[in-house]
């Protein structure tokens, strides 16, 4: 039988041991110590040996889990400037407030939250009136990513310190009147306020992380100096269940952010219930974030504590606290003394004795009130150790209660998210809690009042000499005039109008060829930030790495393999691109970054993030829609474009879809160009629209979203045709006609058709133009579709002008107006991308697209299967006209055989 007690064999059994004898007699002294102390005073000597091996500078694995207790001990505590007891009152109206306008606003049917707030009120106030850096300092100030569910609260804040009136709070989600106040941090529905959306839970999170790395990134390029930003990001408990909640976490403690810090809430529950009924949540999140290798302060237990900790000379009290599931910490929230007392103490002879020196008051102060989120003092103390910590970024674990003075119908119960009012008696009860000058005269027809203490009292003058001595008022958005960046020069443009002559090019090479002349501009190149999330070499990005560098804090801290090659992988602490690795999720928050610094830190910068275009909207839709929120600007680039372009690839690669998906965003301008010129056109524009001189009426807070392949075919010539350019934009412009393609058809009236096509299929279209006039005697027109989305959007902006009685004629009607025969619409994703417009189309319509899953074969044998190649666009033509009476029936069918459809 084995010894449970036997050393068992481990990894330091590959280690020579120099002195055996003097292994053993540590070892030895351990097991005296358990078996004369018991095993919890062993464990407490091997940690403090551990605690003063770490301060010797001794390399030794970390431990993952400290105790249930505060990392700052009351007697470390540093004394908190300002005052104390106005910091208290101005948190009470806060608190007042924010559920004064969640209940108003119950009685519209609008809803809100209450409970969140209620719970994390101190972790907002202490840093509004400490920490939180505004804009008006030096500098950029400091980034907040405030939880979306505690919005109330800062609502009510705002109207404390006189940015918002009554009537903002009365309109708290209803924003059709235009004074409204949406429901969560939205900065395109109150872009002075807001700076980043965060209440799609795990986005924040997420997205604070690459902000700081972007602020370095920023630093280290020599574009602005923003190390003084810090970058804090409010998140609930449950909301770090989110995978990309924590999926950066080695990111930040890898290159040492600390410039950053995680507030996580962990009142221990989620919408609907415990967070971790059976478990420690804090516990879990403790120990990943120190393996993350983060810097870990807890703050669980408020100043009522003390005196137990104090009665707690065996530990009993701590080894309890750990091993009590959070569900149950929850019930003692709302049970009385005599069930805590049987429940918590009970369990151990040395806690039921301390039990017994404890009233029931003092009971119920430290079970159902003391939490170390909810006292200034103890936050203030995490925040001062968070920002002092230097090396890895902070996360604050601080324990709270949901619906914390919010009376007994909300405290800790699994509903409170879903309660969106209180009534008057507990509006009363919350009053008295708080120490309100609110009379009861001042609730009309049972109407709860706002409180405020007077534009000059000493709470509003406090605040706002706090917020004045910390650079302005917080959270805000500012958005300096920035001059217009200077237009690239010209011939970085025109030089794709003559075409590849006899060179095959794909157009994802030729974006990147466009994008390497943009960034040699002497005035804008360095403004560029290119991001990609892997594979830059599959995207011809390798001639960006020698001259503009990857970028990395720590440079290049050894010789590459590839050193003696022209194309070498350089990383610079300078460096431009930002080559993320794995992670589309990543590489959009970079991206999210970087295109909204013109507000954040008044540096316009322009991104463009490259990725296969199969992961990017599929796998991150709602980071796009969070880009959007966020008025973010700058270039998506979807290469290896199309459902049958990526050969052999197969279904998981084949992107018959990204095209949908973006023209659900408002925001994103989806272009899908065909050839080399079109997209330098698109480009150009874009920096006009986005960095330049925007048009009346223009949005410049816009992203566009280029897809471009990786078949390399002849690129022609930009038409000398009148319109091209303004088609380009505006989404589709006649490429050729059969006779200026110099296509001979033997009759004077051969029936004709046109072709619309984008990206890649035009050049299927082309072939299949040739095609109808050599074999079918049928004159087809070709069409260059570079944005179905952008016709529609014109098309369906011409309808409900209509409605005002305007007259408007659609972009697209306009466009085809006068064009002979039916219209074929044909492109490399499923039928529904081109079938965006057929309602605006008067001549007859159809489509062809690659519907259903893809497969893995040559592209040829992948576009007859969608039967969108040459021939199928033939087949499907003839039967257009046949259906018009302008064939024969029978040339469908000779169509077909002779082609094996």
């Amino acid at each position: 039988m084995t010894d449970p007690h036997a050393i068992q064999p481990s990894e330091l059994d590959q280690l020579p041991d120099r002195d055996p004898e003097e292994t053993s007699e540590w070892q030895a002294s351990l097991d005296a110590v358990t078996k004369a102390a018991g095993p919890h005073r062993a464990a407490y000597l091997m940690r403090r040996t551990l605690e003063r091996a770490e301060g010797n500078g001794i390399a030794l694995p970390k431990l993952l889990e400290t105790d249930y207790v505060n990392t700052i001990p009351t007697s470390a505590e540093p004394s908190a400037p300002g005052d104390e007891a106005l910091e208290r009152r101005i948190t009470a109206w806060n608190r007042w407030n924010a559920a004064a306008m969640v209940t108003r606003g119950s009685a519209y049917g609008v809803g809100g939250h209450i409970a969140t707030f209620a719970s994390a009120a101190w972790l907002y106030e202490t840093g509004f009136n400490h920490f939180f850096r505004g804009k008006e300092a030096d500098g950029s100030g400091d980034q907040l990513y405030i939880q979306g569910h505690a919005s109330p609260g800062i609502y009510a804040r705002a109207f404390l310190d006189g940015r918002l009136t009554e009537h903002h709070l009365d309109n708290f989600r209803r924003e059709s009147g235009g004074e409204g106040l949406p429901s969560y941090p939205h900065p395109r529905r109150l872009p002075w306020l807001w700076e980043f959306p965060t209440v799609s839970m795990g986005l924040g999170p997420l997205s604070a992380i690459y902000q700081a790395r972007f602020n370095r990134y920023l630093t280290n390029r020599g574009v602005k100096d923003v190390s003084a930003s810090h970058v804090w990001a409010f998140l609930g408990d449950g909301e770090m269940d989110e995978p990309e909640s924590t999926a950066a976490l080695a990111l930040a403690a890898r290159e040492q952010l600390d410039n950053l810090t995680f507030v996580i809430n962990c009142n221990l529950q989620r919408l609907d219930g415990p967070v971790r009924a059976n478990f420690k949540i804090v516990q879990e999140l403790e120990a990943q974030f120190r393996g993350a290798g983060w810097n870990v302060v807890k703050s669980l237990w408020g100043t009522a504590w003390d005196e137990l900790f104090a009665l707690d000379t065996t530990g009993a009290l701590v080894r309890r606290l750990r091993e009590v599931p959070d569900a149950q910490v929850q019930t003692y929230q709302t049970r009385g003394a005599a069930y805590i007392r049987e429940d918590f103490f009970g369990k151990d002879p040395a806690l039921a004795e301390m039990a017994k020196l404890l009233s029931d008051d003092k009971i119920l102060e430290c079970f159902h009130l003391s939490r170390g989120g909810h006292e200034a003092r103890k936050v203030f103390a995490a925040y001062k150790a968070a920002v002092e910590f230097k090396g890895a970024p902070t996360v604050i674990l601080a324990q709270t209660v949901k619906g914390h003075t919010l009376g007994e119908g909300f405290a800790s119960k699994n509903a409170n998210h879903q309660m969106k009012k209180l009534t008057v008696d507990e509006f009363k009860t919350m009053r008295d809690l708080l120490e309100l000058p609110i009379s009861d005269s001042q609730f009309v027809d049972g109407r709860v009042p706002y409180g405020h203490p007077g534009t000059d009292s000493p709470e509003v003058r406090y605040l706002q000499e706090r917020r004045a001595a910390l650079g302005g008022p917080a959270p805000a958005r500012r958005t300096q005039p920035l001059p217009a960046l200077p237009a690239p020069a010209d011939k970085a443009f025109a030089s794709f109008d003559k075409g590849s002559g006899s060179q095959n090019v794909a157009t994802t090479m030729a974006f990147v060829r466009l994008v390497k002349d943009l960034v040699r501009d002497k005035e804008t190149g360095r403004r560029w930030v290119p991001i990609v999330p892997d594979e830059a070499r599959t995207f011809g990005m390798e001639s960006l790495f020698p001259s503009l560098g990857i970028y990395s804090p720590k440079g290049q801290t050894y010789e590459p393999v590839d050193r003696d090659q022209l194309m070498y992988y350089k990383e610079a602490k300078n460096g431009q691109i930002l080559n993320e690795g794995i992670t589309e999720a990543g590489s959009m928050a970079d991206f999210i970054a970087a295109s909204t610094s013109y507000a954040t830190h008044g540096e316009a910068m322009i991104p463009f993030y490259i990725f296969y275009s199969m992961f990017g909207w599929q796998r991150t839709a709602d980071q796009m829609w969070q880009l959007g929120d966020q008025l973010g600007r700058g270039f998506l680039v979807g290469a290896t474009a199309g459902r049958t372009t990526l050969t052999g690839e197969g279904l998981q690669h084949a992107d018959g879809h990204s095209p949908v998906i973006a023209a659900t965003n408002p925001a994103a301008l989806s272009y899908d160009p065909a050839f080399a010129y079109e997209i330098a056109a698109v480009v150009k524009d874009g920096l006009r629209r986005m960095y330049g001189e925007a048009a009346p009426g223009e949005d410049p807070n816009v992203f566009y979203y280029l897809t471009v392949y990786n078949e390399p075919m002849p690129q022609p010539a930009k038409p000398a045709t009148p319109g091209v350019d303004e088609g380009i934009i505006k989404g589709l412009y006649r490429f050729n006609t059969v006779e200026s393609a110099g296509l001979n058809v033997a009759a004077a009236n051969a029936p004709r058709i046109q072709l619309l096509g984008s990206g890649t299929a035009i050049h299927w279209v082309l072939q299949a133009q040739k095609l109808l006039a050599e074999e079918w005697g049928v004159a087809a027109d070709v069409w260059s579709a570079t944005s179905w989305t952008e016709l529609r959007r014109d098309a369906l902006e011409a309808d409900a002008a209509l409605l005002r009685g305007e007259e408007r004629v659609p972009y697209v009607r306009q466009a085809l107006h006068g064009a002979e025969g039916p219209v074929l619409a044909v492109s490399d994703y499923m039928r529904q991308v081109p079938d965006q417009i057929a309602q605006w189309v008067e001549q007859d319509w159809s489509s062809l697209g690659a519907d259903g899953f893809g497969l893995s074969d040559t592209r040829d044998a992948a576009r007859r299967h969608f039967g969108v190649d040459a021939q199928s666009v033939v087949v499907a033509a003839l039967a257009q006209l046949a259906r018009r009476g302008e064939v024969k029936a029978a040339a469908v069918k000779e169509a077909r055989e002779r082609y094996g459809l």
